[in-house]
């Protein structure tokens, strides 16, 4: 039975007609939130099913006794805050390339728990899912970037970010998957897993996982927002882009990627730009990655004949970045880091761009793409003496299991491990109360922060 509440706050996009999904039993039921709102509620076999379309500028709950429906973009809009509760299943529909969309002045409440994350994935049947399966979480914020304070976001969904407030607030974000995410809305167009425009340092963002992600995993308009324990798997460009200006700070995030998986365009670890050109504009991104893992395909396979071709470097630092990265470690890609460009180079030069108590293993090499006036060597500019930086073989001789499984990863260095210890926090960039300092290198020291909310195989997962 189809129940469309009155007034329309969560308006239905086309129309009044209503998505119903394998109803047999019919059940007249009206949910509602903290302040009401227009909901349709379908029951299944499997349970209650919640059908969302359009959107709503009252606040909402999403809560864990049903499973959530998105259909098409579905949008909070400015003053509106979305809470979900820990525990919830929400699922996107794969033909209408179903969107959530956090709107600039809205905000977004999901804080799971490590025993109930919170959890965005495909409505395709176990077995079926698929990269893109549906668009991913979308959040806009008023905070700066370079590309000015009302900039259309990419992707189709008509969002917006921009401003000049650098704490915004977006709400919160914390143990919370997101399975199968990440369309093409046109070419060179996309819906990333997680897409931050502008997003504010007031925001919360912990404990988040994007597997499957059918374009970048994680992507940064500008902003200033901070992240902690953000995990990449098995993504299908970029696990980390940065872009507009982004200024915040990220540490413990872990990468692992499928050897037969990349994008047309090249699949990187790391990407960073200042923007599309590599101009100067203000601000400039410039964010600070600490203890980070970004595992490339040759950890899973070392073998190059069974990788895909596509794949190319760990870190990309291109078109005038300042993009620092300390206490980490890049393994098992092509091309380990990339410096790209004569602007890069000159930020390198003044100590704006910075690489320091990081391991490569290289599979492949260093490279670095100069052009008039950057004046860099690769090699004598990593080894810098007190840097702390290291160049390793393989997996093994930076003490980690090899090869990284794919279906059950541990990424704890085993004992006496270069990567147990040797980490400096005493960098200016470091000294922040966002960063926790640590003895280890890389992601992970002897906790495996991943162990009961990350899902290794949600393509077999029953929701």
């Amino acid at each position: 039975m189809r129940y469309i509440l009155s007034t329309g706050t969560w308006a239905m996009l086309f129309g009044t007609a209503l998505l119903t999904i394998g109803c047999t039993k019919e059940e007249e039921e009206t949910p509602s939130g903290p302040t009401g709102g227009t909901w349709s509620l379908n029951t299944v076999q499997n349970g209650n099913v919640v059908t969302v379309k359009d959107s709503t500028n009252q606040n909402f709950t999403f809560t864990n006794d049903r499973t959530w429906l998105l259909w098409g973009f579905v949008k909070v809009q400015n003053g509106a805050t979305l809470t979900i509760e820990p525990g919830t299943i929400i699922k996107g529909d794969k033909a209408t390339k179903a969107t959530l969309v956090i709107e600039r002045g809205a905000k977004i409440i999901a804080e799971g728990t490590a025993a109930q994350p919170i959890v965005f994935t495909s409505n395709e049947p176990p077995g079926q899912r698929n990269y893109g399966d549906w668009g991913g979480l979308i959040i806009c914020g008023k905070a700066p970037n370079n590309a000015g304070a009302n900039v259309l976001l990419e992707g189709g969904t008509g969002a917006t970010f921009g401003g000049s407030l650098s704490d915004d607030n977006s709400g919160i974000l914390r143990y919370v998957r997101i399975e199968f995410p990440g369309i093409a809305y046109q070419v060179n167009n996309e819906i990333n897993g997680l897409t931050l425009g502008a997003v504010g340092s007031g925001t919360t963002m912990d404990h988040i996982q994007v597997s499957y992600s059918g374009d970048d995993s994680y992507e940064w308009f500008g902003g200033s927002v901070n992240a902690s324990h953000l995990v990449a798997f098995r993504g299908w460009d970029d696990d980390f882009d940065t872009d507009n200006g982004y200024a915040g700070r990220v540490q413990f995030g872990v990468a692992l990627r499928d050897p037969a998986i990349a994008d047309p365009s090249g699949s990187n670890g790391v990407e960073s730009d200042n923007d599309a050109s590599g101009s100067s504009s203000a601000p400039v991104t410039s964010p600070i990655f600490s203890n980070i893992s970004l595992y490339g395909p040759l950890t899973v396979d070392p073998n190059t004949g069974n990788m895909n071709t596509l794949f190319k470097r760990g870190a990309h630092l291109r078109r005038n970045t300042r993009l620092s990265l300390y206490n980490s470690v890049i393994a098992g890609w092509p091309t380990d880091l990339l410096l790209d460009g004569g602007p890069t180079g000159d930020n390198v030069d003044a100590g704006l761009l910075q690489v320091r108590n990081t391991h490569l293993a290289a599979w492949g090499t260093i490279a670095l793409d100069t052009v008039s006036g950057a004046g860099l060597d690769p090699i004598s500019w990593f080894g810098t003496a007190g840097w702390g930086n290291a160049i390793n073989s393989d997996l093994s001789s930076l003490g980690l299991p090899t090869p990284f499984s794919l279906a059950v990863p541990s990424f704890r260095p085993n004992g006496g491990s270069a990567l147990l210890s040797g980490a400096d926090f005493s960098s200016t960039n470091l000294v922040n109360p966002f960063f926790t300092p640590v003895s280890y290198k890389g992601a992970f020291g002897g906790e495996d922060w991943t162990s009961g909310w990350c899902n290794w195989d949600p393509q077999n997962t029953v929701y």
